[in-house]
């Protein structure tokens, strides 16, 4: 849950106040929590942190959030093709909308199923896996007009992850 948090703020003082939060409110709504709880308290987690994003736009900032003298220099010995690959990838990742960002970030980044993932966004599990798959698309898309072509490694099933029955139907 933290992780989910953090991935989506700049600040793990704000992710972790939002999983309290989520918590809290989890407490409150026990009777309204299904069984299998992760894709419900990621929903309300999501909201959480639209509440904070949107409470923080009507504050003054309070200034950078690390000093650069903790910021690190890096490392020059650094293997040449693994920057180049997470350079290209990040690059691409950032130039898709959020919503296709949030879609990829569910499914790898959170592991959830696609059905669970469908949960946390509110919509059905066929336009999640629609939105999944147009997200995809463009991902490998805007890899290859990097230059760099992901799409042989990614185009089969993803190495250590065995699909459940239910993503099938």
């Amino acid at each position: 849950m933290l992780g989910y948090a953090i991935r989506r703020t700049d600040d793990r003082a704000a992710a972790e106040e939002a999983v309290s939060e989520t918590f809290l409110i989890a407490w409150r709504r026990q009777d309204a929590m299904p069984a299998d709880a992760l894709p419900w308290l990621l929903g309300v987690a999501r909201k959480v942190l639209a509440n904070q994003r949107r409470a923080a736009g009507r504050r003054a900032p309070d200034g950078p959030l690390v000093p650069l003298e903790a910021v690190a220099d890096p490392d020059p010995r650094a293997v040449a093709d693994v920057v180049a690959d997470r350079e290209a990838f990040a690059a691409a990742f950032a130039s898709l909308s959020p919503g296709d960002r949030e879609v990829l970030a569910l499914v790898n980044w959170d592991g959830l199923s696609p059905r669970e993932a469908a949960t946390v966004l509110d919509c059905t599990p066929a336009t999640f896996y629609l939105r999944l798959h147009r997200a995809r698309r463009r991902l490998l898309k805007e890899l290859e007009a990097r230059g760099h072509s992901f799409g042989e490694r990614a185009a089969g099933p993803v190495p250590g992850r065995v699909a459940d029955a239910t993503e099938a139907r």
